[in-house]
């Protein structure tokens, strides 16, 4: 059952199902989303692990499953990490860099042309860290209005819901635009092909292998009929390749499917791209250990 949890601020919300788009499909449960719609007017759902990861399976799995599309996409972009791409050490990613910053910015713009191909409204929201300096948040804005997309500056750590009424407040109209939602691939396709169709349309791959065992797997999907399921891919979530160190937005590379799952109670077909653990790397010692509820009702152990 979706767990009914409270934000800081007493905003109610639902957990059920993990974010690992890396290795899962990274959504909430549909019927967690489908209970936050008939308890709201406006829900919000997370699909996680960047637009090509969460982002892509929401829209061609779960939405066909949920039978609703969204009205409209928030992308969530950071400094840091776009000075990531734009080839920092991670070390040095709280240090001012407004040429790695405009570097590292083609793999947000990617990711903003990947979600318009599904036309469907999109704002990009900058999650600001302290470590962020003005300069380089105009210079993310600057960049961003220039594609002409909506952009709102996101200060909900610092602030805490008064930090995301902006955000709210430009939302709200995109709600009201009517266009038809486009799915980047018809389930009649034969999986390899639907495959071929998420790295070259999305991640910007030009070729698709397959080692023997995924080839033999490939065959035996046809053979059970199972080729009109949606494909979930698992891939590192470094990289719009299968390949970490390939920062920024990388063009004709090739990936390999070393092997393709059947999840035929999950209703998809997993592949798995390159070196993946499809076990997530959770911490010994997990946060809630430290959490705690008072008898008078204080939280502590959150920060």
């Amino acid at each position: 059952k979706p767990n009914l949890v409270q934000t800081i601020e007493a905003t109610p919300a639902l957990v059920h199902g993990g974010p690992f788009a890396n290795i899962a499909h990274g959504c909430n449960a549909v019927l967690a989303t489908k209970m936050a719609l008939k308890l709201s007017d406006i829900v919000i759902t997370e699909a996680g692990f960047g637009a090509d990861l969460g982002g892509e399976k929401f829209l061609d799995i779960k939405t066909r499953q949920l039978k609703k599309v969204p009205d409209a996409i928030v992308i969530v972009a950071t400094v840091r990490a776009l000075k990531m791409h734009g080839g920092v050490d991670k070390k040095m990613l709280t240090e001012e860099n407004i040429p790695a910053l405009k570097k590292g910015f083609v793999n947000l713009e990617r990711h903003i042309k990947n979600i318009q191909s599904y036309q469907r409204p999109v704002i990009v929201a900058i999650n600001q860290f302290a470590s962020d300096t003005p300069e380089e948040i105009e210079t993310l804005s600057a960049l961003t209005k220039a594609l002409n997309v909506p952009i709102s500056l996101c200060q909900v750590f610092e602030k805490g819901g008064q930090g995301g009424i902006d955000l709210a407040q430009k939302i709200l109209p995109l709600l009201q635009e009517n266009k038809d939602f486009h799915y980047l691939y018809d389930l009649d396709l034969a999986v390899d092909e639907k495959i071929k169709t998420i790295v070259t349309q999305i991640y910007g791959g030009q070729k698709v292998n397959f080692t023997p065992k995924a080839a033999r797997q490939l065959k035996e999907i046809k053979e059970n009929n199972w080729d009109h399921l949606p494909v979930c891919i698992a891939k590192t979530q470094y990289s719009f390749s299968d390949s970490p160190k390939l920062l920024g937005a990388p063009e004709g590379f090739e990936v390999t499917v070393k092997a393709l799952i059947p999840k035929i109670g999950a209703g998809f077909i997993v592949a798995l791209l390159g070196d993946i653990m499809t076990m997530p790397g959770l911490p010994k010692s997990p946060a809630a250990l430290k959490m705690d509820v008072s008898d008078d009702g204080k939280i502590s152990g959150l920060f």
